[in-house]
Parts: structure tokens; C-alpha cells; sequence
């Protein structure tokens, strides 16, 4: 199988469906950050070592590639996504943030991002996944996004941030506090 197939040299690509548009436009800009926090998603997975997390970070890729799939869609289109973001998946991840947060120090101010290699990822994370939620956001002012998948970004960001601060936690890394 070969990987490559020319079509995108001259900066156009083609969306679920077929509709061939520019590699620059808002929707590709959207789900592009989606696969690029899929990535960094990946990258922590290598230093996350309790299996709870880890099982929570694979579903949350998994959700991803959901999100990736129904930004790639225009609701025009005429093919489908096979699965969607729902108010259930909304749900589940304020449930993984509660689960995360349990048993951490109470709150005592913005922390800096860093600690533990895991955690600086997650800070990556978080910070990728902002920057995904304002593109997709971008995309909603010209083309309804689903409310559910603009909640389920906006929640996912809020994850990796008590993910990060657990994992400083369960590695006894000192969270470096800002101050004015």
C-alpha cells in the first residue's frame, strides 16, 4: 500500500465525502489539532504508568479520533460519521476529572506548568487541546459544530490539567505555584 497519493501537492484535500478543499481552511485547521493532541495524547501514554490512567488517555484517544472524524464531515455531506460525540461521552470525562481529582491537595493558586516529565506532557496536552478548542470554535462561527464535541474539548482540556497535577501528585513532585 502506498502512503502517498499526490493529490495534496498543490495544498487542496478532500473531506469524509469527497469535497476536495483547502489544506488552510478552518475545518482542516480544527481536526488537524485534534490529531496533533492525539499525538502529544500518545507521547504521555509513555510516561503514564498507573493503568487507570492509562485506560482513561486510550479512551480519550479513541474519543479523538471520533472528534477528528465528525469535524472532517461537513453536515452536507452525504457520508456520516459511524460514531459521534454525545452527551455521554460529556458525562464519562467530567467523571474521569472527578476520579483524577480525588485525593489531591485542595486548590492553593495557578500552578506553573511543569513537575514530572507526565505531568509537563499533560500541560502540553492541555494546552494543545485550547488551541484545538479555538480552532474548532473558529470553524462553528461559519459552520455548526456539535455542542457536544465543543463541550467534550472544552471538559478534555480540564482533564489534563488535574491529570497533570495527580501525576506530580503520585510522584510527590512539589507543584511550583504562580505568584504576582
Amino acid at each position: 500500500m502506498k502512503v502517498y497519493t499526490r493529490t495534496g501537492d498543490a495544498g487542496m484535500t478532500s473531506l469524509v465525502g469527497g469535497k476536495r478543499v483547502e489544506k488552510s481552511c478552518a475545518r482542516l485547521e480544527s481536526y488537524g489539532t485534534i490529531d496533533e493532541l492525539n499525538a502529544q495524547v500518545g507521547l504521555l501514554l509513555t510516561y503514564v504508568t498507573e493503568p487507570a490512567d492509562r485506560d482513561c488517555l486510550i479512551g480519550i484517544q479513541k474519543r479523538l479520533f471520533v472528534c477528528g472524524a465528525q469535524l472532517a464531515t461537513e453536515a452536507e455531506s452525504p457520508c456520516k460519521p459511524s460514531c459521534i460525540i454525545t452527551v455521554d461521552d460529556v458525562t464519562a470525562l467530567e467523571h474521569s476529572i472527578d476520579q483524577a481529582s480525588e485525593g489531591l491537595p485542595r486548590w492553593r493558586g495557578f500552578t506553573l506548568p511543569g513537575g514530572c516529565r507526565a505531568a509537563a506532557i499533560a500541560h502540553v496536552c492541555r494546552t494543545v487541546c485550547r488551541r484545538a478548542e479555538r480552532r474548532i470554535l473558529a470553524l462553528d462561527a461559519t459552520e455548526k459544530v456539535s455542542p457536544e464535541l465543543i463541550a467534550y474539548v472544552n471538559r478534555l482540556s480540564d482533564y489534563f490539567y488535574v491529570l497533570a497535577l495527580r501525576l506530580n501528585n503520585l510522584q510527590g513532585t512539589e507543584e511550583i505555584l504562580w505568584e504576582k
